[in-house]
C-alpha cells in the first residue's frame, strides 16, 4: 500500500470530506470495488475524512449518489500541485522527470521471477537453468529469447516435461510441468513371473496365470517369487505364461529411538528482536549491528520486494531478520511420560510412510528401559497389495 500512496503522491491526489447518514456503506462500496482511500478519519459518526487519488474521485461521485452522501474537496495534493505553485523552483521539475525517467528505465528490464508448479525440483535448480539460458534478475527484456530458454531447458532436464514463460511489466512467471516416470510395463505376449516388492506375510493370493510359489501364511522378502510364470502338465509339460495375480500381505513398518529420561529442552524465553536490511539489486545494505544482543536464539528470515503495482517489481528488496532468545532447560522425564511422548511422535513420523492409513490393521509398541534411558519402538502391521512383474529372460 505505501508504494501506491507514493505512486499517487507522485501523480496527484484529493483531500476529501463526505458527509452523510450512510458513511460505513460508502467505504464498504470502495472497498469493494477497490478504490484506494488512505488516512481514514471518521468524525460523529456521518462525516468522513480521507485522501484519493485524483483517477478515482469520478468513480466515488457514482457511489456517493448511491449512499446519498454528499462529496467535497478539501485540498488538493502531491507533487504536480506543489509544482504549479512552485514553477519558477525548477529543481522540483527536474526532480519529477528523473523520477519517471528512473521508473521508464526500471521498467525495461526483469525485477523478480515466479515460478510455479514445481514440486519435486527445487526453485534453486530452476533459477539456476534459467541463468543459463539468460534469464535472471536484472537482464533487459528485449534480450530474452523465450523460445530459446525454453526449448534448451527441455532439452537439457528431463525432469520437466513442459515449460511456459510470462513475462508481464517487470516480472516474468515461469510454469513448468514436471516430468511422471512411467513404471516399465511388460508386454501381454511377454512370459513373466511375479515377484515380491516388500516384505511381509502373505495374507490372500489369487492366480489368474501362472503357478503359485507361496501360500497364505509364508513370509516373503523383496525378490521372492510369488507367483511362476509357467503352468507345468503332465501330458503337455512346461508352458510359459504371462503371469497374473492378486496378492495381499502384512507388511511392516517401524520406528525405533534411544530417548533419555533427561533431556536438555529449548524453550523460547518470550523476548525478541527485529532488525532489518535493504537490498538494491546484488547490492545489501544492513540497517543493524552484526551480533545479536542474545547468548541463544533462533533466527527468522523473511523478505518482500517492492513494487508499485501487481506486477510491476522494483530492484529493491526489504529483508527482515527476527532473533527469538531461547533458553535451554533440563527436564527430566517419568518413564510413562516419554514413552507416550516418544509413541505419538514416531506413531506420526510411520504415518507419513505410509500409503494408506486406513489399512493399519495393528499397532504395536516395545519398550525396553534402561538406566537412564528407554529404547522405543512402534511397527505399524498394514494390509497392502503387494507384487511386481518381473520379466523371464531365457
Amino acid at each position: 500500500m505505501i508504494f501506491r500512496v507514493f505512486f499517487y503522491y507522485i501523480i496527484g491526489y484529493l483531500h476529501i470530506k463526505v458527509e452523510g447518514a450512510f458513511v460505513e456503506r460508502f467505504i464498504n462500496i470502495c472497498k469493494a470495488k477497490k478504490i484506494l482511500l488512505w488516512n481514514v478519519k471518521v468524525k460523529e459518526g456521518f462525516i468522513l475524512d480521507a485522501n484519493i487519488g485524483i483517477g478515482n474521485f469520478r468513480k466515488i461521485r457514482e457511489i456517493a449518489k448511491k449512499t446519498n452522501t454528499k462529496i467535497k474537496i478539501q485540498k488538493r495534493c502531491g507533487l504536480p500541485f506543489i509544482l504549479n505553485k512552485y514553477k519558477k523552483r525548477k529543481l522540483l521539475g527536474i526532480m519529477l522527470c528523473l523520477i519517471i525517467l528512473v521508473i521508464i528505465i526500471l521498467s525495461n528490464f526483469i525485477w523478480n521471477i515466479d515460478i510455479i508448479g514445481n514440486e519435486n525440483i527445487s526453485e534453486e535448480e530452476i533459477e539456476k537453468s534459467l541463468e543459463e539460458e539468460g534469464l535472471k534478475i536484472g537482464i533487459l527484456k528485449r534480450k530474452i529469447d523465450k523460445n530459446s530458454v525454453i526449448n534448451n531447458i527441455r532439452l537439457k532436464r528431463n525432469d520437466i516435461a513442459w515449460i511456459g514463460i510470462n513475462i508481464d511489466g517487470t516480472n516474468a512467471t515461469i510454469k513448468i510441468r514436471e516430468t511422471v516416470k512411467a513404471p516399465e510395463i511388460i508386454d501381454e505376449n511377454d512370459y513373466c513371473n511375479i515377484v515380491a516388492n516388500k516384505e511381509g506375510m502373505i495374507t490372500k493370493i489369487s492366480v489368474q496365470n501362472g503357478m503359485a510359489n507361496v501360500q497364505e501364511g509364508d513370509i516373503v522378502s523383496p525378490g521372492t517369487v510369488l507367483v511362476n510364470g509357467y503352468l507345468e502338465g503332465k501330458y503337455t509339460g512346461i508352458r510359459y505364461v504371462h503371469a497374473s495375480a492378486n496378492i495381499e500381505a502384512k507388511i511392516w513398518y517401524s520406528k525405533k529411538e534411544k530417548v533419555f529420561l533427561t533431556q536438555q529442552i529449548t524453550t523460547d524465553t518470550g523476548n525478541s528482536e527485529t532488525k532489518y536490511s535493504l537490498k538494491l539489486n546484488n547490492f545489501k545494505i544492513n540497517f543493524y549491528k552484526t551480533l545479536s544482543k542474545f547468548k541463544n536464539y533462533d533466527t527468522i528470515v523473511t523478505s518482500k520486494k517492492l513494487k508499485l503495482f501487481s506486477n510491476f517489481y522494483l530492484p529493491i528488496e526489504v529483508i527482515k531478520i527476527q532473533n527469538k532468545e531461547q533458553e535451554q532447560k533440563e527436564v527430566t522425564y517419568t518413564e510413562e511420560e516419554l514413552t507416550a511422548i516418544t509413541v505419538s511422535r514416531l506413531a506420526e513420523e510411520l504415518k507419513q510412510e505410509i500409503k494408506d492409513t486406513n489399512n493399519i490393521v495393528n499397532t504395536q509398541v516395545n519398550t525396553y528401559a534402561n538406566e537412564g534411558y528407554l529404547e522405543i519402538e512402534v511397527i505399524c502391521e498394514v494390509l497392502e497389495t503387494i507384487g511386481v512383474e518381473d520379466k523371464i529372460v531365457f
